[in-house]
Order: C-alpha cells, then structure tokens, then sequence
C-alpha cells in the first residue's frame, strides 16, 4: 500500500503517460503567447507544435506556480487519497516555485492539519528533478515512508550531473543568460556553449566549443570522466525538438561508448523550451557530485 503521494510540476519533462503509470502527479504549468494562454499537455506531438511556433517567431512567456496553484493542486490531491504527499519542486537557483512551494506549505495545513507536505528543492532543471519523482516512485512502491524518501533524495540530488548544449544563442539571449554581445558573436563563429548546473542548481556556462559536433564530442568526455557505474543506470536525454537521427546517435554513442545499460528519451517541454528554444540537447545522469 503507498505510504505517500508524489508530486511536481510538468518542468520536470516526464511525458504524461508516464507519469500516469508511475503514479507521479505533475501539475501542468501554462503559458502564454500573446494574449493567449496555453497549459502544457505533456505530450511529444503538443512540444512539436510548440517548437514550430517559435521558429516561426511566437515569443512564449512562462509563469512559475503560485502558492494559491498549490493549494489548489495539493488540496485535490489530498482529498482523493489522505496521504503524506512528496513535493519535487524545481531547483530554486533558476526558479521561485520552490519558495512558492514553502510558503503554500504553511497555507495549506492551516487548512488540512492532519496533511503532510514534504517540499523538495532538488537544485535541478528539467528531467532532472524527474530521475528524483522516478526514485520517489520507486521508493514509494518498495514501502518506503516520505521521511526516509525525502532524506535519501536530499542527500543524492547532489550525484545528478546534467550537459547540454545548443546551437542558437537568441533564445538564450531573451532568457538573459548570455548577452546581446555575446550570442551575436556566438552565433557568427558557431558557438555551441556547453551548460550544467553547480552544486545549487545555478545554471553556469562551463565551456564554449565551435561546432555542434565538437560539442557533443567533448560532452561525451566529460560524462566519461565524471560517470559512476554507467553499466547500473539509465542516462536520461531530452531535447528540444531536435532532428530524430541526431537524438538517436546522441542516446547510442552514451550506450556504447561510455557504457549506459540503457537510456530514456523526452522532450523538454514548454516551461524549460520557452527558455532555451528548440534545438537544445541534455544527457542527465548519475556522476561524481555538483561543484
């Protein structure tokens, strides 16, 4: 019998179904283009249709869960199954919500005093704080409790090591990660920064490499040099719609070369995309700790 509910919010780049089979309950952030506001459908063919509008120049802005979203989130939750409910919220060092998440905490137990609420900051970005529902999940169905799930998450989130690159500096530009100099100059030599997350889940630009193949190249390095015991875990990939063939290379040369027993594929989805825009590629994994 579960002990407790796990829940996050759709960054965390699950597709739906899957959440549906693990019993991991994510909260659809919505976002806007124009005057329109959309909900993210978890759902490869809605993250195509996404990418296709900002190719085409549709600017999306994205909006992080309120403490009322919370309330209202966890209260449906916890009146379906009366349980302790696990948060895995997204890493504060890039995002409010897990401050919002902390103060909807307080909120919500004035209104269910008997409820448990165990908030997360896993000091990760997208499918990296999903490999944290995933362990919940899997800990959750062994029969573990939430006080013991949330202490081994803390204490492991610092092992997930997370590499990507991308090849068009003007999303990352809007996003101000780099500046109007910088991806103006990037984009001219082709540069293709790679990305990771420090210890507190800052995202850091850690080496700049001319060519998307020379990036994926020296990303393959530095998952070599900082993997531990490839041959027991799933790398995770997502992609911001990315070409299919470049995906499946991508995936196989971490399998065959550096000795991944597998790997699970998704697409970043609209509240990381409308950051990074298409094109994007991350491998996550579990290495020597952050810095």
């Amino acid at each position: 019998m579960a002990k407790y509910c796990v829940s996050t919010d759709s960054g965390c780049d699950l597709p739906a179904t899957f959440c549906r089979d693990r019993g991991i309950h994510a909260y659809r952030m919505k976002y806007t283009i124009g005057d329109e506001t959309y909900t993210d459908q978890m759902d490869p063919e809605d993250c195509i249709t996404f990418y296709n509008r900002m190719r085409a120049g549709d600017v999306p802005h994205t909006s992080q869960m309120t403490p009322h979203e919370f309330i209202d989130f966890w209260s449906k939750l916890y009146e379906e199954f009366k349980l302790p409910i696990v948060h895995i919220a997204m890493g504060s060092g890039i995002s409010g919500t897990y401050a919002n998440a902390v103060i909807a905490k307080d909120m919500f137990l004035e209104s269910y005093p008997d409820a448990e609420v165990f908030v997360v900051d896993s000091t990760l970005a997208s499918i990296g704080y999903g490999m944290l529902c995933v362990w919940a999940a899997d800990m959750r169905d062994a029969g573990e409790t939430p006080d013991n799930c949330v202490k081994w998450l803390d204490e492991q989130k610092i092992f997930i090591n997370t590499y990507y690159t991308c090849d068009d500096l003007k999303y990352l530009y809007r996003s101000g990660r780099v500046s109007r100099v910088g991806a103006t100059v990037g984009t001219v030599l082709n540069i293709n920064p790679i990305l990771n997350l420090d210890k507190e889940g800052h995202l850091i630009v850690q080496e700049k490499v001319r060519g998307r193949k020379r990036a994926f190249k020296r990303i393959y390095e530095i998952v070599e040099e900082r993997i531990v015991d490839p041959s027991d875990q799933t790398v995770y990939i997502c992609h911001s719609d990315c070409d299919s063939k470049e995906v499946k290379t991508f995936s196989e040369t971490l399998i065959n070369s550096i000795g991944f027993k597998d790997s699970f594929i998704s697409y970043i989805s609209s509240t990381i995309g409308s950051h990074c825009g298409p094109g994007l590629i991350a491998a996550f994994f579990v290495g020597k700790p952050r810095f």
